[in-house]
C-alpha cells in the first residue's frame, strides 16, 4: 500500500515545534508494511491543503492527516477535507456526549459554539475515538483511496494511531528488518562489492548506512512472522557474506549494537582480560570500554602516558628505545602493549600511539596511528593512516580499530590468545 503523511499546522512550518508526529507516523506505517512514499507540511491554510489532497488522491492508496482538529478558525483540516470529498460534515454522537460530560463536568469551563467542530466528522466516516482528548479521529474511503484523520497533539495522536487505526491498516504483514555491522570497510567498498545485489534486489531489500569507522546493512522484508522474515535473512546474510573478506568484516548485529559491547561480551565469553595504553586517545578507548556494563569483569585498569617521560616512569619503557625509534612507531606501539599486559596481569594489552594533530610529530604526517596488541604468546602491531581530518575523528577511528584488533585476535582460528 502507497501511503503519504500530511502534516497540518503553520507552527511546524516556522519552526517553533518539530514534527514529531511525521516520524512517528512513519515509523509505524513501516511496522505493518505500509510504504510511506511522500511526506507533507502544511500551514493552515484551505487552499494550499486542497492543492496537496489533489496531489495525494493520485499517486497514494492511504493519506494520513494529522493536526488541525481543534475548535479554532485555523484548525480547517476536517472542514477541508470535506470539501475537498464533496461532503457535508456531521456531528458524530459519541464525541458530541464526550464534550457534554466534559463541559459538564467542568463549570468554570466556558462552552462555545466552536467547541462543537471538536465532534465533527466527514460525512460517512469511521469515527476514531479520542480517549486522551475531545477532538474525534476519521477514516474514510473515496475513489481508491483512504483518508485518514488524526488529532495533532502526540499525546493524542499515538493512542489512537496503537489502538485503533494499526488494527485496521494491517493486514497480517509487518515489517521485519536485520541490521548486520562491518569494520574495516567503508561505504563506498561494500556497495561496490555488492553492486549486482543491491542493483537486483526484490525482497529482501538491502540498505546500507555509513556511520563513524563503520557501516551498516539494513535488510527489510515484509512477512507475516519472525520465522519467516528470519528465513529470508538467512539466505540474504550467507549471500553477502561469501563475497571475499566480508564475513571478516561482519562484527555484530542489530541497530543499538557497538563494536565496544561486541568486544566486551566476547571477553566476558572467553574469561578474558584486557588493559591499554592510550597515548594520542587520551583514555578514550578506556572510557568506551567502561561505558558497557559488566565492563569490570574484563577491564582491570589501564594507563594513559602521553609524553614520553610517562611512558617511560609508568610503563617502564626504556627512553633510550622510545627516542631511537620514536614514541610514534611500531616499536613504542608494542613495547606499551606488553608492559601494559604485564603491569596489570591481563590477558590482553592494547595500545595506541599517533599523531592527533594539528601539526606533524617525530616527522609522522597527522593521522598516522600505530596499534599494539600484545598477549602471554607474543606481541603485534598494526599501522594506520586515518588522514587529517580532525582530532576527535582521528581519536575515534583509532579507537575503532584498535578494538577490532582486539576482537580479531579472539576470534582468530590463528588466535594470539
Amino acid at each position: 500500500m502507497r501511503a503519504e503523511l500530511i502534516t497540518v499546522g503553520t507552527e511546524l512550518l516556522t519552526g517553533q515545534i518539530v514534527n514529531t508526529n511525521a516520524q512517528y507516523l512513519a515509523e509505524k506505517m513501516a511496522e505493518i508494511g505500509v510504504d510511506v512514499y511522500f511526506q507533507t507540511a502544511v500551514g493552515d491554510n484551505r487552499d494550499r491543503l486542497l492543492s496537496v489532497l489533489e496531489l495525494a488522491k493520485d499517486r497514494s492508496q492511504l493519506v494520513i492527516l494529522c493536526g488541525g482538529l481543534g475548535p479554532t478558525e485555523d484548525d480547517l483540516t476536517k472542514q477541508t477535507l470535506a470539501e475537498f470529498l464533496g461532503r457535508d460534515l456531521i456531528a458524530d454522537p459519541d464525541a458530541m456526549a464526550k464534550l457534554d460530560h466534559f463541559f459538564a463536568s467542568r463549570p468554570t469551563y466556558h462552552r462555545t459554539p466552536n467547541n462543537d467542530r471538536q465532534a465533527e466528522l466527514v460525512a460517512g466516516s469511521r469515527p476514531l475515538p479520542n480517549r486522551t482528548g475531545l477532538a474525534v479521529g476519521g477514516l474514510v474511503e473515496q475513489g481508491g483511496v483512504t483518508y485518514v484523520v488524526l488529532p495533532g497533539p502526540p499525546s493524542e495522536l499515538k493512542p489512537m494511531v496503537q489502538e485503533q487505526l494499526l488494527p485496521f491498516l494491517s493486514d497480517g504483514q509487518r515489517l521485519y528488518s536485520r541490521v548486520l555491522r562491518f569494520i574495516g570497510i567503508g561505504e563506498s567498498q561494500l556497495v561496490t562489492v555488492l553492486a549486482d545485489l543491491i542493483a537486483n534486489q526484490t525482497d529482501p531489500t538491502i540498505a546500507p548506512y555509513a556511520k563513524t569507522g563503520e557501516v551498516t546493512l539494513r535488510l527489510s522484508t515484509k512477512s507475516s512472522r519472525q520465522e519467516l522474515a528470519d528465513a529470508a535473512f538467512d539466505q540474504l546474510e550467507a549471500t553477502i557474506l561469501a563475497h571475499e573478506g566480508l564475513a571478516d568484516c561482519l562484527y555484530g548485529y542489530g541497530e543499538d549494537n557497538s563494536l565496544a559491547a561486541v568486544v566486551v561480551n566476547l571477553l566476558k565469553e572467553r574469561q578474558l582480560t584486557l588493559t591499554a595504553a592510550e597515548s594520542l586517545t587520551g583514555g578514550l578507548l578506556q572510557a568506551t570500554l567502561t561505558e558497557q556494563a559488566g565492563s569490570s569483569a574484563i577491564f582491570k585498569g589501564g594507563f594513559v602516558t602521553y609524553s614520553l617521560e610517562q611512558k617511560a616512569q609508568m610503563l617502564g619503557i626504556s627512553p633510550e628505545l622510545l627516542r631511537q625509534h620514536g614514541t610514534v612507531s611500531a616499536v613504542a606501539a608494542e613495547a606499551m602493549a606488553e608492559q601494559s599486559r604485564r603491569l596489570t596481569g591481563s590477558d590482553l594489552g592494547v595500545a595506541l600511539t599517533g599523531v592527533a594533530g594539528p601539526v606533524e610529530l617525530e616527522g609522522q604526517s597527522v593521522g598516522t596511528v600505530y596499534l599494539g596488541l600484545a598477549t602471554e604468546h607474543g606481541v603485534i602491531s598494526h599501522k594506520l593512516t586515518i588522514g587529517d581530518r580532525g582530532r576527535q575523528h582521528i581519536r575515534q577511528i583509532a579507537v575503532l580499530h584498535a578494538l577490532n584488533l582486539v576482537r580479531q585476535a579472539i576470534c582468530s582460528d590463528k588466535t594470539m590468545v
